[in-house]
């Protein structure tokens, strides 16, 4: 296990410096910088010996006179390699993260459906803003430390070692010592920083779930039990954020303590009268200032290993991302605009991860080209389904579903869902104007007279008429500032404008009241002639006029027809349509 774990983070690393190669210059100004730092304060230190020998147990002035010009024009250097190093890596750090960052959210659009119905939303969030900021801090000020303290501890060993190798031998002890304990605990970090992503991510979820149903939460009392479950997740949250704090301190005190060790045997070998008569005073304490300015560095080794190992944790989960398998595009045809003859042909659909629940039982029907079907029967029917795999959102196990005679699975994705306009019973809207929304996704402008006659006659005019901008008002988050009805207009304004072939309305007249669904629907009637439409509905009185009435129970067809047939049979179709206006008509 943990070989496996050893064997993750080198890779993770390893991936990590292919993000680093296009700034590889900023980084090694920034190496440069750090070692610069590091090597001033080594420097300075070595000093200490001529100062004491010569300068002040010597009695050279001229030394003594020049040392606070030394001392000014080292700390000078000292602070420019200090912002070098550090505007440098920040520089570099922020680059890596903004690209990963736009890596991870192209690759999230790129994900098939089926992927997004199984991982939550805040999860997914969690991975764009919290992981890629541990990776930050992890690229910039965890490798600041983990470079200038390295390197500012080799340096003083090194010069342990140039004035008196037999005190300094006590390092090839401890060393292997401190590289056991760094190892276990670089460990432990790991494994508690994974169990922090999963944690934060809940706790995204969570406060996602909350905000978005806050509306629900208010009206059904349920405070109470979102404030439990919020408190559980934050626990976890705190729980793990203690361990890794607690790992650092301990971490930092064993190893502290080991250098404390050695430090006493120095000064005990020190002690000893063969080796007083070869060391000067200036010698011992160059040795003694160095062991002591040992611990300070690592202690901050010890303590930043804790947040890099977080940035590799975090540089993880991201790459756990990226490596799924992104929406297969296997078709190679090019479709143009088609006529709109569609064909499902014996089609069987299970939703991936769920085989054994089959959901579409061989569904085999056919629209030809101007004509509307329409999908009723009780939820859970399959009704939705059967309109996602239109275009391809799922792919089937078995049958075949034809666009003009032409398999769907041989067609590309981008020119399969150009023939085909979908409004679905939930409406997604962004923040921006409503002209911008109902124009969305179209690549060649639209003129000001199209958008005006698309936005009358879905009704938008009535509403966005009234407001300060009208159709350039900035509608706020999935456009909270209007009521579903009016959403649901600028979904089928949407819709209208895209004018493709096939028009798939999935309840897309649920939310609107008497007055506007009487309104769209006449509008509907007359804008959607020579299109192929797949309605779902539960409203029966919509569907009246469809040329097909499908009606589906348990994901098989049991019924087709139209409207004046289904009700003749007095079957299913009828006992619905008793079910929504208490008799069946004359």
């Amino acid at each position: 296990m943990n070989l496996h774990i050893s064997d993750i983070s080198n890779k993770t690393s390893q991936r990590l410096l292919g993000y680093l190669k296009p700034y590889r210059i900023g980084f090694v100004l920034a190496m440069l910088g750090m070692v610069g730092y590091a090597l001033v304060d080594v420097g300075f230190i070595s000093m200490l010996q001529p100062f004491i020998d010569d300068g002040i147990e010597g009695k050279d002035a001229d030394f003594l006179k020049y040392a606070p010009l030394f001392i000014i024009v080292m700390f000078l250097f000292r602070g420019a390699s200090h912002f070098i190093a550090t505007y440098c890596l920040s520089w570099v750090g922020a680059n890596i993260v903004k690209d990963m960052r736009q890596q991870l959210f192209e690759h999230l659009m790129r994900l098939p459906v089926s992927f997004h119905d199984k991982h939550s939303t805040g999860d997914m969030i969690s991975k764009i803003t919290y992981d890629t900021e541990q990776l930050k801090q992890a690229t910039s000020k965890a490798l600041i430390v983990l470079i200038r303290e390295g390197a500012f501890v080799f340096g003083l060993i090194g010069l342990m070692f140039w004035h008196s190798w037999q005190l300094s031998l006590i390092f090839l002890l401890i060393a292997p010592i401190i590289a056991i304990i760094v190892g276990f605990v670089s460990k432990r970090f790991r494994k508690i920083s994974n169990r922090i992503q999963t944690a934060m991510g809940q706790v995204t979820t969570c406060s996602e779930q909350m905000l978005n149903g806050h509306k629900v939460i208010l009206s059904f009392g349920g405070q109470a039990i979102e404030k439990e479950r919020f408190s559980r997740v934050n626990n976890v949250t705190r729980q793990q954020d203690v361990k890794l704090e607690s790992a650092k301190a301990m971490s930092t005190g064993v190893v502290q303590l080991i250098a404390s060790f050695a430090l006493a045997f120095v000064l005990f070998l020190a002690s000893q009268p063969a080796m007083l008569e070869s060391l000067t005073a200036g010698k011992f304490t160059l040795i003694v200032s160095a062991m002591v300015m040992l611990l300070r560095p690592l202690k901050q080794l010890t303590t930043v290993n804790g947040d890099f190992q977080r940035g590799l944790a975090a540089a993880n989960s991201v790459f756990r991302i990226l490596d799924q398998i992104p929406e297969q595009d296997t078709g190679s045809r090019e479709l143009g605009r088609i006529s709109g003859h569609i064909r499902f042909d014996h089609v069987d659909f299970s939703y991936p991860g769920h085989e054994e629940k089959q959901v579409l039982k061989d569904i085999t029907f056919e629209v030809m080209p101007g004509q509307t079907v329409a999908l009723v029967g009780r939820s859970g029917s399959g009704k939705t389904t059967i309109s996602s795999l239109l275009p391809r959102f799922y792919e089937i196990e078995k049958g075949r579903i034809l666009l003009d005679d032409i398999s769907v699975k041989s067609c590309t994705l981008s020119s399969l869902r150009e023939q085909m306009a979908i409004v679905s019973q939930h409406v997604t809207l962004f923040n921006d104007s409503i002209a911008n929304n109902i124009m969305y996704g179209l690549e060649q402008p639209v003129s000001e007279e199209r958008l005006l006659d698309v936005a009358e006659k879905a009704h938008v005019l009535e509403f966005s008429s009234q407001m300060k901008d009208g159709l350039n008002t900035i509608i706020g988050e999935n456009g909270v500032s209007l009521s579903g009805g009016q959403r649901q207009r600028i979904a089928i304004a949407r819709a209208l404008l895209r004018q493709a072939p096939i028009l798939i309305l999935d309840e897309a007249t649920s939310a609107l009241d008497t007055e506007s669904e009487r309104k769209i629907q006449a509008a509907l009637d007359e804008l959607l002639k020579g299109r192929t439409n797949i309605v779902i509905a539960h409203r029966l009185s919509t569907i009246e006029n469809a040329d097909q009435i499908l009606v589906m129970d348990q994901g098989q067809i049991i019924e087709r027809g139209n409207h004046a047939s289904l009700l003749a049979k007095d079957g299913a179709y009828a006992q619905l349509y008793k079910m929504q206006f208490g008799s069946k008509p004359a």
